[in-house]
């Protein structure tokens, strides 16, 4: 365990890729701030796993895709941990699976509102904290291989949040360069999380693995290697990049 000397908010860490990336920044030395929505048994259990690990990490509660919510959870995440060093946009939801004809525009919305707009102002509030204490800081955002895909049949508006993700990373990293700040994205491919269920097909990882060149989704482990490595003093001289983490899609 390395020694605590950073400290990161990962919005959607209570479980799946979040939760994955949350413990792996704290052996990789960071304080985490677990950002959850409803599953409060969830976050806590990721933040007993880094305590367990000899880490910091606090749970706090808020919504992304509420503009209200996010100054708070800002707030406590420095109240709690100290200044931030780094954020990890990693919340996000598709909607049900289907034709994007059958989509409401209440799951549009509501999608653009975590995935687009969530990012965009958690950014914000990111970036206002790193200049509070006159620092660098690191962003790195979850994005989709989607984003390339256009996901006909399954959820095009997911994929074209995902798109505006990607474009925003490359648009803010280079407003922001020249303060010392990067931001990058990662792009997952399909991954072994609820989000498959969530979606109302559980059993999509079955039907889609064959299309993926390694044969297999990702393990939630694997796409938080990526965003851990993003983070860290290796990745030093990368910024304005989707990274990605899709099997060979």
């Amino acid at each position: 365990m390395a020694p605590v000397t950073n400290t990161v908010l990962i919005t959607g860490a209570s479980r799946g890729i979040g939760a994955a990336t949350a413990i792996a920044a704290a052996r990789d030395g960071y304080a985490v701030a677990v950002n959850y929505l409803k599953d409060q048994e969830a976050a806590q259990s990721v933040v007993q796993a880094i305590l367990r690990l000899g880490g910091k990490a606090v749970a706090i509660q808020g919504d992304v895709g509420n503009p209200e919510d996010i100054p708070r959870i800002f707030e406590l995440a420095e109240q709690r941990l100290g200044p931030l060093t780094a954020l990890v946009n990693n919340s996000g939801i598709t909607g049900p699976i289907g034709p994007f004809a059958k989509t409401t525009d209440a799951t549009i919305e509501r999608v653009f509102q975590v995935n687009v707009f969530g990012t965009m102002q958690c950014s914000r509030a990111a970036l206002a904290s790193f200049a509070r204490r006159g620092a660098a800081g690191v962003i790195v955002n979850v994005s989709s291989v989607a984003a390339r895909t256009g996901s006909p049949g399954e959820y095009v508006h997911y994929a074209a949040s995902k798109a505006a993700v990607e474009a925003f990373t490359l648009g803010l990293a280079r407003e922001v360069a020249a303060t010392g700040v990067r931001v990058c994205a990662v792009a997952p491919g399909s991954t072994l999380t609820g989000i498959h269920a969530a979606a109302g097909e559980p059993d999509r990882p079955a039907r889609i693995a064959p299309k993926i060149p390694l044969g297999r989704l990702a393990h939630p482990e694997e796409v938080a290697a990526t965003i851990v490595w993003l983070l860290s003093p290796a990745a030093s001289y990368i910024t304005g990049t989707v990274v990605q983490c899709a099997g060979g899609l």
